[in-house]
C-alpha cells in the first residue's frame, strides 16, 4: 500500500510539475516587468508620462507574435468602431485634403452640411477657432466629427464669392455604407462591390440585389476589401449555399474548434455567381471566396488573396483601449488554412511579401485540396488562388504617371476643373448614363495636368505623358463622375475600360 501511494505521489509530481514551472516562470516575468516600471516611475531622473511609455510597451510586446495581433489605443478604438458600426456622429462630406486645404468632394444626401448650405468644391479654412489651412488628412475628422446635436462651425472659401461663407452645423449620425457600387453590368449581369464587412454590410447588400431585380448571373467584387466583421462574411457566404453547408471552422491552442454552417437556404441557391479578388482582398473576404469556391458555387477570378486567416478576440484594456490577439485560424470548408506563413515578430517582412506573390508562383509542394462537390484541384499555403487567373494589363501604367497619381495631382486637377464646370456638367448631365455616352474629357483638363506636373516639380517625360494618356483618359472621367453620381460613376466607368477581371467575369457569366 505504501508502495502504491508513493507511485501515486511521484506520478502526481510529474504531471503537475512542468505546469507549476511553467506557471512560474510566467510569474517571474511579470514581477520583472511591474518592477521595471514602478524603477521607472520612482528613481528617474525626470519625471515621465507612463502612458504612453505603458502603451509603447504593449505595442512592442505583440509585435513579438504574429502580423495580426495588435494593440488599439482609445482614439484607435473610437474610429474602429465608427468603421464597424456602418454609423458615425459627423457633419455629413466627403473631403480630401489638397493644397493644404480641406476640399469638400461631396455632400452627403439629405445630410447635415448639405442641409445648410455646403457645397462640393468648397474649401474649408477653419472649424470652430482653429484655422483648417495645413491639416492633416487624418486629423480632420477628429474636429468635424462629434457627439450627435452639438455644433461645429466651419468658413469656407467658394468660387465666386468675395469672402467666406460661415455656417453652423448641427452634427447627426452619417451612414457608412459598405455596398460600394451596385448596378447592371449587362441586361443580364448584375454587379455589387463590397468595399468592406461592417455592421451593415449583408444590409446593404440584400437591398442592393433587390434593387437590381435579383439578378442570376452576378459579379461579386470583392477586389481590395481587407476584411471586416466575421458573421456578415459567414451571412455573405450563406447568401448563396444551401442549408446546412460549413462555411468556415475556426482553431486554436486555448479554443474548442467551432464549426459555421449556412443557417437556412440561400436567396440566391442557382444563380451564376463570379468573385473578383485580388492581393488585397484579406480575411472576410477570403472566407466569402473561400467558401463558395470549395463548394464549386462561384468562378473566383483575379489575383492570388492576401492570406490573413488569423482569428483576433478583442480584449477591453478597462481605459477604452483594447488589445486584438490572435486565438485561432480560419479553415474554409475543405480544410484549407488561409493564413499564409509567418515569422514571428517580422511583420514588415511579411506586408511587404504578400504583395510579391503572384499567380505563377505556387510553391512547389503547396498542400492540395478538392472542392467539395466536382473534386476540384484547389491550392492550401495560404489564401485563395483563383479559378481564373487574370493580370491586370500595365501597359499604360509608367513611371511618369505613378508620379503623379502619388503626389494627387490627378485628384486635384479634378476637383480644380469640376470648381469651375461642375454647374455645367450637372445641368448637361442630370443623368450617369447621359453622361458615359457623351462625356469626353476634354484638352484643358490634360493641359491642366501637365501644369500642375510642371508647378509641383514632378516629372513626367513626354513620352511617358504620351504613353499613358489612355488611362488618364479613362481615370479623369472616372473621377468626374465618382464627384458627379457618387462612387458608383467611378466603377462604372473604369470597370468596362480598364479592369480585365472584370471583362472576364462579364464574359464567362455571358456564355450561355
Amino acid at each position: 500500500m505504501k508502495h502504491l501511494r508513493w507511485l501515486l505521489a511521484l506520478w502526481l509530481i510529474v504531471l503537475v510539475c512542468p505546469l507549476w514551472a511553467q506557471e512560474s516562470e510566467s510569474v517571474r516575468q511579470l514581477q520583472k516587468f511591474v518592477r521595471t516600471y514602478r524603477y521607472l516611475d520612482r528613481f528617474y531622473v525626470d519625471t515621465v508620462a507612463m502612458e504612453p511609455i505603458v502603451e509603447g510597451a504593449i505595442r512592442g510586446m505583440l509585435e513579438q507574435l504574429d502580423p495580426h495581433s495588435t494593440y488599439l489605443s482609445v482614439a484607435e478604438m473610437k474610429q474602429a468602431k465608427a468603421s464597424l458600426d456602418g454609423s458615425f456622429s459627423g457633419i455629413g462630406i466627403e473631403f480630401s485634403v489638397m493644397r493644404d486645404t480641406i476640399c469638400v468632394a461631396r455632400t452627403i444626401a439629405g445630410g447635415p452640411a448639405e442641409r445648410v448650405g455646403v457645397m462640393a468644391n468648397d474649401r474649408i479654412v477653419r472649424i470652430d477657432s482653429l484655422s483648417a489651412v495645413g491639416m492633416k488628412q487624418n486629423d480632420v475628422p477628429n474636429h468635424l466629427r462629434g457627439k450627435r446635436g452639438t455644433r461645429v462651425e466651419i468658413e469656407v472659401v467658394r468660387r465666386g464669392e468675395p469672402q467666406p461663407l460661415h455656417f453652423t452645423i448641427k452634427r447627426d449620425d452619417i451612414p457608412l455604407h459598405t455596398v460600394d457600387a451596385a448596378y447592371m453590368a449587362t441586361p443580364s449581369v448584375g454587379y455589387i462591390k463590397v468595399g468592406r464587412f461592417g455592421r451593415t454590410t449583408m444590409d446593404e447588400f440584400i437591398a442592393a440585389y433587390s434593387r437590381l431585380g435579383e439578378p442570376q448571373r452576378l459579379i461579386l467584387d470583392l477586389r481590395g476589401n481587407s476584411g471586416g466583421l466575421m458573421d456578415q462574411a459567414i451571412e455573405m457566404a450563406g447568401f448563396f449555399l444551401p442549408k446546412g453547408s460549413l462555411i468556415l471552422s475556426t482553431e486554436g491552442r486555448a479554443v474548442e474548434r467551432t464549426t459555421y454552417e449556412a443557417s437556412a437556404d440561400g436567396a440566391n441557391l442557382h444563380g451564376r455567381v463570379a468573385v473578383l479578388i485580388d492581393e488585397v482582398s484579406a480575411s472576410a473576404s477570403e472566407i466569402v471566396s473561400g467558401a463558395l469556391q470549395d463548394w464549386d458555387r462561384a468562378t473566383i477570378i483575379g489575383q492570388p488573396s492576401f492570406g490573413k486567416g488569423l482569428v483576433q478576440r478583442q480584449i477591453p484594456l478597462g481605459d477604452g483601449s483594447a488589445i486584438r490577439l490572435t486565438i485561432a485560424r480560419y479553415h474554409t470548408p475543405s480544410g484549407r488554412v488561409i493564413q499564409r506563413p509567418y515569422e514571428e515578430g517580422k511583420r514588415a517582412e511579411y506586408y511587404r511579401d504578400a504583395y510579391r506573390q503572384r499567380a505563377d508562383s505556387v510553391a512547389d509542394g503547396a498542400p492540395l485540396f478538392r472542392t467539395l462537390k466536382e473534386g476540384r484541384i484547389v491550392y492550401g499555403g495560404g489564401g485563395i488562388r483563383p479559378d481564373c487567373v487574370v493580370e491586370e494589363d500595365t501597359t499604360y501604367y509608367t513611371p511618369g504617371y505613378a508620379r503623379m497619381v502619388r503626389r494627387g495631382l490627378v485628384q486635384q486637377s479634378v476637383a480644380d476643373y469640376l470648381t469651375a464646370n461642375q454647374p455645367q456638367l450637372t445641368a448637361s448631365y442630370p443623368d450617369f448614363e447621359e453622361f458615359d455616352a457623351a462625356y469626353e474629357v476634354p484638352q484643358e483638363l490634360l493641359e491642366e495636368l501637365k501644369q500642375q506636373a510642371q508647378t509641383k516639380d514632378v516629372a513626367c517625360s513626354e513620352e511617358d505623358y504620351q504613353r499613358s494618356e489612355p488611362l488618364l483618359r479613362v481615370q479623369l472621367k472616372a473621377l468626374v463622375a465618382q464627384r458627379l453620381y457618387g462612387p458608383e460613376g467611378f466603377y462604372r466607368v473604369m470597370n468596362p475600360a480598364q479592369v480585365a477581371a472584370y471583362a472576364e467575369a462579364v464574359r464567362l457569366l455571358e456564355q450561355e
